[in-house]
C-alpha cells in the first residue's frame, strides 16, 4: 500500500513537468535505483554529487563532517526519501532538494532517530513525513555548510516551509546561478545574513556592479566568500583601492583571487593599510611588487595583521625605517606568521634567562632575520644540554648571537665550550686585538677579563670617543694605558666629555694625557668643575691647570691647594656638594 502510495504521488507530479524535467526526474530515479551517484540536475550548475560512504569509518559528508555511523544502504534510502518529499510532496526545485538531502548528515540522523530501524526505511519515512512535516530550514542550512549549532538561531519562529521565505530563496537562487558553490553560502549567510533580505534584483545589480569594475564571474564569486560584507551597502572603496593598487604593482586580478582562501575572511580596510605602511617605510613599487610576488601571505595572512604586529615589534625594539625596510626585502622563505612567533619565543626565551630588556632589544635590532627564522629549544633544554647557567647563556648570547641558529629544534645540542669559545672571532676579541692586547696569546683571558661589557658593547664605547673627535691609533693608546676607560657607559662617557669640553673648556685632547678623567664618578667631576670654575672666575687659581691635578687628588688635598686660597672658597665648595647631593 505505502509503495503504491509514493508511486501515486510521483506520478500525480509527472504531468506538471515538462520533457527535460521529466527525463532528469526519470535518471535521478534510475541512478537511485541502481546503486549510481546522481549528477547534479537542475538549472543551478553548481549542486554537489552525492558522496557514498564506507560502513567500516564514520561516514563523512561532503563537507568532511561526521554523519554518525549508519550502513550506507540505510542512509541511501533516508535520502532518497527525504528528496522525493522535499521534491514531489514539498515542490522545491530538484537541484536544492537533492543538496539538501545529501549534505544535512545531522538531520537526516535525526529522523532516522524518529523512525526506529524498519526494514523498508524508505516507504517508513516517507509514511512518517505525510503526518509529521518537517521544519525545512535545518536541512536547508546544514546543506549550506553551517553546523547546528552555526544556524540554529537563524531558524524562523514563525514558519516551517521554505516557500515561504520567498526573498531567502530568490537571493539564494541568484547566488548559485552566479556560480558560488552551496556549501559556501552557508559562510556567506552567517557574515552577512542581510543580503538574504533584499528585495528582487536587489543582489543581481550588486554583481553587476562588480562586473564593472573589470572583474570575471570567478573572481567575483571567490572575493564575495572570502568577505561577503563586501555585498553589503555601497561598494567597498578599500577593496577598490586594494585591487587598484595591486594592479599598480603588476598583480592582476587572478593572482589575487589565487591567494584568498574561501575559510577566511578579509578586512580589505587593514589590507590596504599593510600597502599603505610597507610604501611608506621605503620600499619602491618595484621592491614591494617583488617582496608580495614572494611572500603574499605578508598582505593575505590575517589581512596583514601579522604584518602589522611584526613591524610594530621592530619599532617598539628602536630598528629604524630602513632597517624595517632591509629586514623585508631579505625576507626568508618562511611565512609571516611563523616569522612573528618565531621572534616572540626568542624574546620570552631571552627574557628567562634574565637579560635586560635593553640588551634584548639590541639583540632584535641587530639580529632581526637571524630570531624570525629559528625556533629556539625551551630554555631548560638550553641550559640543561648547554650545561651553562642563565647569566652565562646570557652574556654569551650577547657577545655570539649567531650562536643561536645551532640551537633550534630537531636539533642536537653540544655543551657549550667556553674556553675554546674565547679563542673565537668575536667583536670584543676582535676589538682587543686592533688595541694590541692579545699580542700575548698565553693571557687572553686575562686581557678580556679587565673590560666589563660584551663585544658590541665595548667596541660603542670606543666608537663613541673616536667619534668625539680623537684619532683612533691614539684612542687605541690611551685605552692600552688605562683599560678602565672603556668600562663606563657609552651615555657616561657622552656626559663626561660633554663636561670636559664645552663647561670646563679644555681641549678633548687632554683626555690622552689623563685618560683616567673617565673613570671618575659623574658626581666627582660635576663638583670640581663648578668649583673650579667659580675659583677662575674669582681669579683664585690659573687656567690650564693639569687635569690630574684637577681630578686625581682626593677632596682634602684638593681643598688645600686650590679652595682654601680663597676665604669664601669653603663654603662654596659645601655649597655645590650639597646641591649636586640632593640632585
Amino acid at each position: 500500500m505505502r509503495k503504491i502510495s509514493s508511486i501515486y504521488l510521483s506520478m500525480t507530479h509527472l504531468h506538471k513537468l515538462g520533457t527535460p524535467s521529466v527525463l532528469k526526474w526519470v535518471s535521478s530515479s534510475l541512478s537511485r535505483v541502481l546503486g549510481h551517484p546522481a549528477r547534479s540536475i537542475g538549472s543551478f550548475p553548481n549542486a554537489q554529487p552525492p558522496r557514498f560512504y564506507t560502513t567500516k569509518k564514520t561516514p563523512l559528508t561532503q563537507n568532511g563532517r561526521n554523519a554518525g555511523r549508519v550502513s550506507r544502504a540505510v542512509r541511501r534510502e533516508a535520502q532518497a526519501a527525504l528528496l522525493d518529499y522535499l521534491y514531489c510532496n514539498r515542490g522545491l526545485h530538484f537541484a536544492d532538494a537533492e543538496n539538501m538531502s545529501k549534505n544535512s548528515p545531522h538531520f537526516l540522523n535525526k529522523l532516522l532517530k524518529c523512525v526506529g530501524n524498519e526494514k523498508e526505511i524508505r516507504q517508513t519515512i516517507a509514511h512518517y513525513l505525510l503526518y509529521h512535516p518537517l521544519d525545512e530550514f535545518e536541512p536547508f542550512f546544514e546543506s549550506l555548510g553551517l553546523e547546528p549549532s552555526e544556524y540554529f538561531h537563524f531558524l524562523p519562529h514563525y514558519s516551517m516551509f521554505l516557500v515561504d521565505e520567498k526573498l531567502l530563496l530568490h537571493n539564494y537562487a541568484v547566488l548559485c546561478q552566479y556560480g558560488v558553490e552551496r556549501n559556501w553560502i552557508g559562510k556567506i549567510y552567517k557574515e552577512a545574513t542581510e543580503i538574504f533580505r533584499y528585495d528582487f534584483e536587489v543582489l543581481r545589480s550588486k554583481l553587476q556592479v562588480f562586473e564593472e569594475l573589470g572583474l570575471s564571474r570567478h573572481a567575483i564569486v571567490s572575493f564575495i566568500v572570502a568577505r561577503p560584507c563586501l555585498l553589503v551597502g555601497d561598494v567597498d572603496e578599500a577593496f577598490v583601492e586594494v585591487l587598484k593598487i595591486l594592479r599598480s604593482l603588476g598583480f592582476e586580478t587572478s593572482w589575487v583571487q589565487g591567494n584568498l582562501s574561501e575559510s577566511e575572511s578579509y578586512n580589505w580596510g587593514r589590507i590596504r593599510g599593510v600597502l599603505s605602511l610597507l610604501s611608506d617605510i621605503c620600499c619602491s613599487n618595484k621592491q614591494l611588487g617583488a617582496l608580495l610576488g614572494q611572500h603574499p601571505d605578508i598582505v593575505f595572512e590575517a589581512s596583514g595583521e601579522r604584518t602589522f604586529l611584526l613591524i610594530g615589534i621592530l619599532l617598539k625594539f628602536g630598528c629604524t625605517k630602513s632597517q624595517i625596510c632591509s629586514l623585508f626585502l631579505q625576507f626568508p622563505q618562511i611565512e609571516v606568521t611563523r616569522f612573528v612567533s618565531n621572534i616572540r619565543r626568542c624574546f620570552l626565551i631571552l627574557n628567562e634567562i634574565s637579560m635586560g630588556f635593553t640588551e634584548i632589544g639590541k639583540i632584535v635590532h641587530s639580529q632581526p632575520l637571524l630570531l624570525g627564522s629559528i625556533a629556539l629549544k625551551s630554555t631548560n633544554t638550553l641550559l640543561v644540554n648547554l650545561k651553562i647557567g642563565k647569566k652565562e647563556l646570557s652574556r654569551y648570547i650577547q657577545e655570539n648571537p649567531q650562536e643561536m641558529k645551532n640551537w633550534v629544534l630537531r636539533k642536537t645540542l653540544r655543551p657549550l665550550e667556553l674556553e675554546e669559545s674565547l679563542r673565537s672571532k668575536t667583536p670584543k676579541l676582535k676589538l682587543l686585538k686592533d688595541i694590541g692586547f692579545l699580542e700575548n696569546p698565553g693571557k687572553i683571558t686575562e686581557a678580556v677579563n679587565q673590560f666589563k661589557g660584551s663585544g658590541w658593547e665595548l667596541l660603542e664605547r670606543f666608537d663613541c670617543i673616536v667619534e668625539a673627535g680623537l684619532d683612533r691609533d691614539e684612542v687605541c693608546k690611551m685605552i692600552k694605558r688605562w683599560p678602565p676607560a672603556l668600562c663606563q657607559s657609552k651615555k657616561l662617557i657622552e656626559m663626561k666629555i660633554d663636561l670636559l669640553v664645552n663647561h670646563l673648556c679644555y681641549p678633548l685632547s687632554s683626555l690622552l694625557g689623563f685618560p683616567r678623567y673617565l673613570s671618575c664618578g659623574i658626581k666627582r667631576i660635576r663638583h670640581r668643575v663648578l668649583v673650579y670654575n667659580w675659583l677662575k672666575s674669582q681669579g683664585a687659581v690659573d687656567s690650564g691647570t693639569a687635569l690630574s691635578l684637577i681630578f686625581y687628588p682626593s677632596d682634602s688635598c684638593f681643598l688645600r691647594k686650590f679652595v682654601n686660597h680663597h676665604p669664601g672658597g669653603p663654603e662654596v665648595w659645601q655649597d655645590l656638594k650639597n646641591i649636586i647631593d640632593s640632585g
